[in-house]
């Protein structure tokens, strides 16, 4: 693996475990200001995961200007776009395909980590810049283009993408929810082999991201009225039943 990449991993690790250090330096140094606390998680979130993003882009930089960011061999832009908007369903289809056996084996249901998001999204919007843009693109970067691209080299897909995929559901630490996490990141890494562009799995990452933030926030109190009239509709029909 090349020396840039692994400096591209540490930063990755370092941005996860700066909260340790620099979020309590940041709730006292609101509080000495002033400011509410409850801003800090966010405002910490935001400047972590920007500044890791512009330190491993300037890491990466030399491959960009030069093209080797992306295979030389890579699919064709009109082919890779419609793989990056198939994408997003087959990564949906995935994550339903796991919940549904995750339902089996007696795992509840929802997860903490994005009701957490969702709570730091409703104390500052700006917020769902990491949730949707920014932690996508790190997590493509580091999990699929350098961990299992470097796994790729010496071993098959199934292999790569397995372990590559364990490792990306295991740093989001929700452990009962690891086959959730890694039928995604079995989705990212397809799709990555597929079309041998890494922005292919950025858009779908985003896009998924994005549309799960909308749906739990936006649009939050219309799908519970619509889930209340549908539920409504049942309940008449089965009167007549």
């Amino acid at each position: 693996m090349k020396r840039e990449y692994w400096i591209v991993i540490i930063v990755y690790i370092a941005m996860q475990l700066s909260s340790l250090v620099g979020l309590p330096i940041m709730l006292f140094s609101f509080k000495s200001l002033g400011i509410s606390q409850s801003l800090a998680v966010p405002v910490w979130l935001i400047a972590s995961f920007s500044i890791a993003l512009l330190i491993i882009l300037l890491l990466l930089r030399k491959e960009m200007v030069r093209g080797n960011f992306e295979k030389r061999n890579g699919s064709s832009i009109g082919t890779s776009v419609m793989w990056a908007i198939l994408g997003v369903f087959l990564a949906y289809f995935a994550q339903i395909f796991a919940a549904l056996i995750e339902t089996r084996l007696g795992v509840e249901m929802g997860s903490e980590n994005t009701q957490n998001i969702l709570h730091i999204i409703e104390m500052m919007p700006a917020a769902i810049l990491v949730t949707s843009i920014i932690g996508p693109i790190l997590e493509e970067i580091v999990f699929r283009k350098i961990i299992f691209g470097a796994l790729y080299k010496r071993f098959n897909f199934f292999i790569s993408a397995l372990i590559s995929s364990v490792i990306f559901a295991a740093a989001h630490m929700e452990f009962q929810h690891i086959l959730l996490y890694s039928a995604m990141g079995f989705t990212f890494a397809f799709l990555y082999v597929k079309t041998k562009r890494i922005l292919v799995p950025i858009f779908a990452h985003v896009t998924m991201n994005t549309l799960v933030v909308l749906v739990q926030t936006v649009y939050k109190d219309d799908i519970e009225r619509l889930q209340r009239e549908a539920e409504a509709i049942q309940n008449f029909i089965g009167g007549f039943l």
